[in-house]
């Protein structure tokens, strides 16, 4: 994520802290802008929570653009980001205010159910994964709380589509307004009911 865009996403946790609810990132990988939630959350008083199963998006793996070779766990041959975003949280002094929740989006959201302030969906760009991702979370954002979507690209030449076909309909639901855009980011306020 770039810097403006980190700087967005902040700005946007930090406005949602407010509303005194968790804070939620879909897709953590090595902690970058879950350094950010959790700094804005620790401001705010409230919790940052981020799901991930850290074994990397489909762009991740072997073979493709994003593959990283130092995170793959050398036991079991797949790729584990677990312990380098432990290490990210821990050098910002931010282990205190995050709580990681491991395992399948979905399969967690499942079992959630309590009222988020911000979602920031940024996890697989495949439709199945962001479409999972968008229907599990997004009926836990409060009435004024913020969706956030990382990696929205209109012209498919830019990027994958699964993030901008999530953002247009969660625009078309009415249930969210748009508020603000950096670049690939897209922040929405839930102003009525629905997904």
């Amino acid at each position: 994520m770039p810097t403006h865009e980190g700087l967005a996403l902040y700005a946007a946790a930090t406005e949602a802290g407010a509303l005194g609810l968790p804070l939620l990132e879909v897709g953590t990988y090595c902690g970058r802008s879950a350094v950010l939630l959790a700094d804005a959350a620790r401001a705010a008083g409230v919790s940052a929570l981020t799901v991930d199963h850290h074994r990397g998006s489909e762009e991740q793996q072997p073979g493709w653009e994003y593959h990283d070779p130092s995170v793959v766990d050398p036991e079991v041959g797949l790729m584990d980001t677990l312990p380098t975003f432990r290490r990210t949280l821990r050098r910002a002094g931010l282990e205190e205010h995050i709580v990681a929740l491991v395992g399948r989006s979905p399969q967690i959201a499942a079992v959630w159910h309590g009222p988020l302030g911000l979602v920031f969906v940024d996890g697989g760009h495949t439709d199945e994964h962001a479409t999972a991702d968008y229907e599990g979370w997004a009926p836990h954002i409060a009435e004024g709380g913020l969706l956030v979507i990382h990696d929205v690209f209109p012209d498919p030449a830019d990027g994958g589509q699964a993030p901008y076909r999530i953002y247009r309909r969660a625009l078309a639901s009415g249930a969210f307004t748009e508020v603000a855009a950096t670049d690939s980011l897209r922040v929405l306020r839930r102003t009525g009911p629905g997904i």
